[in-house]
């Protein structure tokens, strides 16, 4: 098991022994096409995979108007690769061999701060999926361990599966430190796992995080 170092944010269940899961043959029966003229190709508007394939930062929430950049990101112009995403992690080298398997291609991430009150952090981490269905895995991770934490509220993301928003209402306490409250949302779509969380040292409403998870979102 793998645990998040930044923050107190939710751990990563590592299936290392895990069955690939199996996909179907590429091998199908050949359709007569129909008479007539070809359909027309997809607008690069209406082709979700000339997003997802250009500048994934692009996607990305933008900093909102008054927000300021934190210092705490481990980014490379908006980018994290592989060694950089497993730092995250409690236990690096563990995740890296994860990622190998899962083929992870990269992950776009930003944050910001608000203030001293509260702060943003979300990432979008993408997976080749040649081999395996890696993104709905992962998002089933996050949410097993933002689920396993006591005093949880959560709530599904409308318009996205299975994805969910939760809220933490015991917050993590250190002699010295404010209390520190925290929210997050996970979800995926196609080869990407969307992975926001918030941190405040006040409760976090479920608008605030259900806000930023539908706006993120809708931008995949």
């Amino acid at each position: 098991m793998l645990g998040l170092v930044a923050g107190t944010c939710a751990g990563y269940l590592v299936q290392a022994e895990r069955e690939p899961t199996r996909l179907p043959s590429l091998s199908q029966p050949t359709l007569k096409q129909a008479e007539g003229e070809a359909p027309e190709p997809l607008s690069a508007a209406q082709d979700r995979r000339v997003k997802t394939d250009g500048d994934l930062r692009k996607l990305l929430l933008k900093k909102p108007a008054g927000a300021k950049d934190t210092e705490w990101l481990t980014v490379t112009d908006g980018w994290q690769d592989m060694a950089s995403f497993a730092s995250n992690y409690d236990k690096p080298d563990m995740m890296f061999e994860e990622l190998v398997s899962d083929e992870f291609r990269r992950a776009a991430v930003t944050g910001w701060q608000v203030g001293s009150s509260y702060t943003v952090e979300i990432r979008l981490v993408q997976f080749r999926q040649v081999e395996r269905v890696s993104a709905p895995g992962t998002t089933d991770n996050d949410q097993y361990w933002a689920e396993d934490e006591d005093s949880t509220d959560s709530w599904p993301i409308p318009d996205t599966g299975e994805g969910m928003a939760y809220v933490h209402n015991k917050p993590e306490t250190e002699a010295g430190y404010l209390p520190l409250y925290s929210a997050e949302a996970h979800a995926w779509r196609g080869d990407i796992a969307m992975q926001i969380w918030v941190y405040a040292d006040k409760p976090i409403s479920k608008k605030k995080i259900m806000d930023l998870a539908q706006r993120q979102m809708g931008r995949l």
